[in-house]
């Protein structure tokens, strides 16, 4: 890692999906959008559900993240704590999409207060897995 790069390491609940030098990476939060450059001062933040870029050569990618945080330490590393993420090159369009139907049956039928969180939960993840997943295979970039 170089003066001009950051390492960047994603880790979900069950295994680690990145770790990488990157020239920057832009993050949802709870505050709202920051990105992170090297050199960037210490931080800690909660993140929220959200699609997290990261340039790579100057190409950027995607990878959706559910709540969690991100660390960013004095010496350039960044470390994003999510509880799901998914790599944009792991996002299957059609699965995506059923997710999104059924979340959103779920919702039309229960009445249950922590069901209806979970199932609004689910359903913006599964719609930003969607766009991640339109936009990829459109081969655009951010």
């Amino acid at each position: 890692m170089t003066n001009s790069t950051l390492h960047l390491t994603i880790i979900t609940q069950d295994h680690e999906l990145l770790s990488e030098d990157v020239e920057s990476v832009t993050v949802p939060t709870t505050e709202g959008e920051i990105t992170v450059l090297p050199e960037h001062i210490p931080l800690f933040a909660r993140l929220q559900i959200g699609e997290l870029v990261y340039r790579v050569n100057g190409t950027a990618h995607s990878v959706v993240v559910s709540r969690g945080f991100i660390e960013v330490s004095p010496d350039s590393k960044v470390t994003i704590m999510a509880d799901v993420a998914a790599h944009e090159r792991e996002i299957v369009l059609e699965k995506a999409e059923a997710a999104v139907h059924a979340a959103q049956e779920t919702m039309k039928q229960t009445v249950d207060q922590h069901e209806l969180m979970m199932a609004d939960a689910e359903l913006k993840r599964a719609l930003l897995e969607v766009k991640v997943a339109q936009k990829t295979r459109r081969g655009t970039t951010v």
